[in-house]
Parts: C-alpha cells; sequence; structure tokens
C-alpha cells in the first residue's frame, strides 16, 4: 500500500495495522503467508517509526504494543463466570464404546456426529474480547479461578489483539490451549544451553513456565503458540447451533483452531480417528496425550448437561503414559554408519506410551553429561514423539554410593580405530572409515557414487547384500570379486554382473581429487579434494601430515584439517588404501604447472550451475592444470563464466558485464583443444 499525499498520520496508523492484521491471520491462522519476512518487517518498521512520531497513537491493541511495562509483582486473580470444566478420561477401546452408547440412550437419537480433534499437552487459558478487542486473557487455574496473564498472552503472535471480520458478539470469550511446538521447543533449550542458562524438562513445563513469567519481556522470547478450541462466555450475539460451525467461526474471526478438527459419526468412527492421531502423532511437531471428543450439536449438549465437574457430552481419549521410572543398568556405546558414536543407556524394563522398553538413546558426549546420566540411576524415561525412548531427567537423591560414569572409549566398540573428537564438538567419531563394519555399507555406498568412483551398476541393494553376504569388507574386497559370486546375489544373474564387472574395471582408471573424494573423508568435498589433491600433487605426500600442514591448503580450515590428518593417521585405513593401489586403482600423476605456463595462464574462470557430464572437482582440477584460475565470483577481470544446468545469478552478472560464457558443449571443445595440443606438444 502507498500512502496517499492526503492521507493523515492516523489513517496511516490504521492501515498499517490493518496490513498487520491481515499478514498475521494468513500466517498464523491459515498458514499461508503472502509476503516474505522482511516486508513484514518493513511494515512494522513503518508502524513503530510513525507512533515514535506521534506517541498519542500507540493505542493497547497496536502490534507495536505486544511487549511493554515493567514486570508485575504478581497476578491478580480472574473469576470464570462460565467455568473452566475439565474432562472425564477415558483409556480403552470399550469405555469409548460405553461413552457412545450412552449419549445415544439419552438422547434416543439415532445418529449422533462427534466433533473431534488432538488435546494438546500444553495449558489452557480464557481470551476475552469486548467489541472485538482483546482486554483480558487468564490461566484455567482451578476452573472456577484463574490468574490474569493478559499482558503475556498479549506477546504471542498467535493471539489476535482484534477480531478479524464482523459479526462477532459483543462480549467473547474463547479457550484455548497454549503450548510449544518441538522445533521452538528444541531451539530455545539449545540457545538455554549455550548461554549457561536453565533448560526445561518438556514442552509443556515449557509453555507453562513462560506464560506464568512476570515480565512479559520473558515471555515474549520464548516460541509461545496457541489453538482455540471453544468458547465460555457469549453476549450481545449468537454463535452457531454446532461446535464444527463454531470452530469454523472462530477460524473467520482470526483466531487459529486446530486443522485436524474432523465430524466423525458413531464409536467407529471416533476410535477410528483415536488410531490415525495415534499414528500421526510423531509427525505433527507439537505433543498431544491424547484426543477429545465433543457431540456436536449443542442443542444436543444441553439436553445432556453435566455431572459433578465435568459435561456428559465430551470425553478425552487418552494415549498411554509416556513417562515412567526405571534404572539404569549400563551405558554402551553404538557407532553409526558415519562413525558417530553413541551412547545408549541400557535400562531396566518398563512399560511406558504402550510398549516395554528397555534401551533409551542419549545422543552425544554433551548430552550424557549434561543430564548427568551414571550407571545405577534411578531416571524418568519418556517416549519422546512415541518412537525415541528418551531419559528426561536423572532423580539424584536415589543415586546410589557405587554409581559409575560412563566413559568415552578412545577405541571404536565396533573395529577398535581411534576415536576423533575435534575441540568444539558434540559428536566424536570412529576414524577407521573405510575399515570399520559398522560405516562399511555407508563407505562403499559413497565410494562407488558418480561423482566419486563412479561404479555404474552398483546401487544401495547391491552394497546391501554384497555386505550381508560377507563378499565385501571393504573397497578393496569390490576389486577381487568375481562373476559366479556376483551372479549369485538376488536379481542380479550372468548379464549384470558381467556389467557390473566391466563398471568395476573401468573405475581403476581415475584421477587423484576422485579417488580423494571417494575415501569418504570426513567433510572433504569435491572441491575441498581436488584443493588437497592440486597442493600435495600426490597421495603418498599426504601420509603423516599433521592438521597444521592440511590447513595451508586453500579453502581448509582446522576442522577440516582435523579430519584429513586423522584419516591418513589410523593404520587400519591406509592398509585398504594400500590393498586399492595393489588392485590396479591408478591415477596420472599431477605435474606442478610452472608460473606462466599452461594454455589457461593467465585465465580466470567461473564454475555456475551443475556440470553433467563432468564433475565441478575434475573441471577445477583440468583448469588448474593447464594454469588457469578457478574464482567463485563473477568480475569485469574474469576470462570465462562455463554455465551447466540452472545457472543462477552469476550468469546474469556475467551477462550485464560482458564476460564470455561457454554452456557445457563450448566447455568440452575448449577441452579437447587443449587437450589435442598438449598431445602435439608431446609428439613433438
Amino acid at each position: 500500500m502507498t500512502r496517499a499525499a492526503d492521507e493523515s498520520p492516523a489513517e496511516r496508523a490504521h492501515a498499517l495495522r490493518a496490513q498487520l492484521a491481515h499478514h498475521d491471520y494468513r500466517y498464523y491462522v491459515l498458514d499461508d503467508p503472502e509476503v516474505p519476512d522482511a516486508e513484514y518487517d518493513r511494515l512494522m518498521s513503518a508502524l513503530r517509526a510513525l507512533e515514535a512520531a506521534h506517541p498519542e497513537l500507540a493505542t493497547p491493541d497496536s502490534p507495536t504494543q505486544r511487549v511493554a511495562g515493567t514486570p508485575a509483582r504478581e497476578f491478580g486473580e480472574v473469576l470464570h463466570r462460565v467455568p473452566m470444566l475439565s474432562l472425564d478420561n477415558a483409556f480403552t477401546d470399550e469405555d469409548i464404546r460405553t461413552f457412545d452408547r450412552r449419549i445415544h440412550e439419552r438422547l434416543d437419537a439415532g445418529d449422533v456426529a462427534y466433533s473431534c480433534e488432538p488435546k494438546l499437552d500444553g495449558l489452557a487459558v480464557s481470551l476475552l474480547y469486548e467489541d472485538g478487542r482483546l482486554v483480558r486473557g487468564a490461566t484455567r487455574g482451578d476452573g472456577m479461578r484463574g490468574e490474569d496473564v493478559t499482558a503475556n498472552l498479549r506477546t504471542m503472535r498467535t493471539v489476535p489483539l482484534e477480531l478479524r471480520g464482523r459479526g462477532w458478539p459483543a462480549r467473547l470469550e474463547v479457550r484455548g490451549e497454549v503450548f510449544m511446538s518441538q522445533r521452538g521447543f528444541d531451539e530455545m533449550n539449545r540457545r538455554a544451553v549455550e548461554q549457561g542458562e536453565k533448560v526445561f524438562v518438556n514442552p509443556r513445563n515449557a509453555a507453562a513456565g513462560s506464560l506464568r513469567q512476570l515480565d512479559s519481556r520473558i515471555t515474549a522470547t520464548r516460541p509461545l503458540e496457541i489453538v482455540f478450541y471453544g468458547i465460555g462466555l457469549v453476549e450481545g450475539g449468537e454463535l452457531p447451533g454446532r461446535h464444527s460451525e463454531i470452530l469454523a467461526r472462530l477460524r473467520e474471526w482470526g483466531l487459529r483452531t486446530s486443522p485436524e478438527a474432523r465430524l466423525v459419526h458413531g464409536a467407529a468412527g471416533l476410535l477410528g480417528y483415536y488410531a490415525e492421531m495415534g499414528r500421526r502423532r510423531p509427525t505433527l511437531g507439537y505433543q498431544i496425550d491424547g484426543v477429545v471428543y465433543k457431540v456436536d450439536s449443542l442443542d444436543y449438549q444441553r439436553v445432556l448437561g453435566f455431572v459433578a465437574r465435568a459435561p456428559r457430552w465430551a470425553i478425552a481419549h487418552k494415549f498411554p503414559a509416556q513417562e515412567e521410572m526405571t534404572t539404569v543398568r549400563d551405558v554402551e556405546w553404538q557407532v553409526g554408519r558415519t562413525g558417530a558414536l553413541t551412547p545408549v543407556a541400557r535400562l531396566a524394563p518398563v512399560f511406558v506410551g504402550g510398549v516395554t522398553v528397555t534401551n533409551a538413546t542419549l545422543h552425544n558426549v554433551d548430552e550424557l553429561r549434561r543430564k548427568d546420566v551414571h550407571v545405577g540411576d534411578t531416571v524418568i524415561l519418556r517416549r519422546a514423539g512415541d518412537v525415541i525412548p528418551e531419559i528426561v531427567r536423572v532423580i539424584p537423591e536415589r543415586r546410589p554410593a557405587d554409581a559409575r560414569v560412563p566413559e568415552l572409549p578412545t577405541k571404536c566398540p565396533v573395529c577398535g580405530s581411534d576415536v576423533e573428537r575435534p575441540e568444539g564438538e558434540a559428536i566424536a567419531r570412529c576414524t577407521g572409515g573405510l575399515y570399520c563394519a559398522a560405516q562399511r555399507k555407508e563407505s562403499l555406498r559413497h565410494f562407488a557414487s558418480r561423482r566419486a568412483m563412479d561404479i555404474q551398476g552398483l546401487g544401495d541393494k547391491v552394497v546391501e547384500q554384497l555386505v550381508d553376504a560377507g563378499l565385501v569388507k571393504d573397497a578393496a574386497d569390490l576389486f577381487a570379486l568375481d562373476e559366479a559370486r556376483l551372479a549369485g546375489l538376488e536379481r542380479m544373474g550372468d548379464k549384470s554382473a558381467r556389467k557390473l564387472l566391466d563398471a568395476i574395471e573401468k573405475s581403476k582408471e581415475t584421477t587423484l581429487p576422485r579417488f580423494l573424494f571417494a575415501l569418504g573423508i570426513r567433510d572433504v568435498g569435491e572441491a575441498t579434494a581436488a584443493g588437497v589433491a592440486e597442493h600435495f600433487r600426490s597421495l603418498d605426500a599426504m601420509i603423516g601430515r599433521t592438521a597444521d600442514e592440511f590447513e595451508v591448503v586453500r579453502d581448509v580450515g582446522p576442522v577440516v584439517a582435523k579430519h584429513l590428518a586423522a584419516f591418513f593417521a589410523e593404520g587400519h585405513n591406509l592398509d585398504v588404501v594400500a590393498k586399492l593401489r595393489a588392485a590396479g586403482v591408478r591415477w596420472p600423476e599431477l605435474t606442478a604447472v610452472a608460473a606462466g605456463e599452461g594454455a589457461f595462464s593467465g585465465q580466470t574462470f567461473v564454475l555456475t550451475g551443475t556440470l553433467t557430464d563432468l564433475p565441478r572437482a575434475d573441471a577445477e582440477q583440468f583448469i588448474k592444470r593447464h594454469g588457469g584460475r578457478v574464482s567463485g565470483s563473477v568480475s569485469a577481470k574474469t576470462t570465462y563464466v562455463v554455465a551447466g544446468d540452472s545457472p543462477g545469478s552469476k550468469l546474469e552478472k556475467a551477462t550485464q558485464l560482458g564476460v564470455k560464457v561457454l554452456d557445457e558443449q563450448a566447455f568440452a571443445e575448449l577441452r579437447r583443444s587443449v587437450a589435442e595440443n598438449e598431445d602435439a606438444g608431446h609428439a613433438s
């Protein structure tokens, strides 16, 4: 929106607030943003500047006022005129069939529709809107009285300060659940660890603690969200006669409701929804502890009424308990496919989340230390997302006198190679990448990949079979395979076996950069492999080098240098390399190009896009071998830009600067010409 010349500051402020409210609705309620974050920030900055210049325009419901004021000494008390009742719980399928049967008996009705939605594991709140504006927010408390947390709720972007559209009652109380997504919770705890602050045990505790901060400025920094699930007080207006229709109306007014809400019929429909949400629970991105069923018709709800402090027309169908107590019998170290060592707690068997759990991951050494887990400890266990059992915390007062601190092994428990843990990194790894059985399949897949040794036909399934059958223990064993053994693999046959053997034989002719990349050294990509090969000129020159010596290579930092040094210091890796060379894997020696010599002397190339007929590392190596320079950015001094598929902005800049652009065919012809001249020179 552009500002009209005769638009007053008040009109401009009103227009900006309307735009921001619209974008909040698109982002938080519809999950369908119209503008990028930068545009939203520009609008917010414009409104802040306008209100700074005209303080009288800074109304309490302005989006700029979500965080303001000073910490409260205590929360005021709020009386819920319509009590916030709890729900009865159900735990078995038979409980739900009984619930459905009683509903039908009391209503004497043939068909009853139920509104279903996930039961979020957060903190229940009520928000009161008068004439469409938020005037008060409160916690559920004991159902009759709650705490006034208006200032904190105002900081949440998912809470509209003003309702959208029209038709809302003069006074409308809506009810919802404040929670944290798993992603927001993890990120908040990550920052807390970095800053040496307290970390929260779970998203529910984090949400409750964040909403009840006396200083709303702290609440504003927490990733709180809200989903609205119902209404309380309604005055000066009417709402639809069905719960599902009310949810739709709330959404129209800018109040976020659950996208998982659905209508079903009968006990079979209820149980089907429960089973579906149970399956999808790990992928929702937020914690739920069950589902809620409500009779959809408000007329039926009035007929059914209440019992004690719970409605007869609704019930919570809970998932099995996710937290239990057990003891740590041992801590063992598992080696993953990339060599990462992960501590795994062996537990006294405990039934949690519907299954018996005997193991729990501790992720890495830092996590093990942070949670202070000892062998012998009593711990609280949770099935995180119903999939991965997780130790939430230790109960230190139950720690026995002989409890033992688990130590990171210095040797790989699988292959005996050295364990490397670079300074500042959380993950420790086995250095025997070419040798370690735990890493065998992954290292072979990488070794055979197109940009490495390019062994066509050696795909994932063939690698699985070769390793599982014990035919290949390391990359060198590939070159000892014969047709008879290959033909015996599932879906292989004589013809496929012959083709694969031909591809393996062909791969023996390679280049030093490709071979170095194929070794699978951690964080050593094609470009890094090419740079290291160019610097040292031979593989033998790399063996025994220190991290400091590798770090002098251009674009090799201290972390990658340590990985290179560790790889070439590990005897098991060197044994496999020696076997590969003995099997016939070879490459032409790299000869240094004297300054000012070579067909590309004084020329600068920039490669952009995906090169389909030649790996980028090989292209760079060819250019450098003939005296050229490869740059990452285009300038007026660039000689050629080589453009593959999807070249992006570098191609545009080359066009603007008048730099000559070569497509892949033209680049291939240039290389062919250089090679022919080189051969002619050798012949003469």
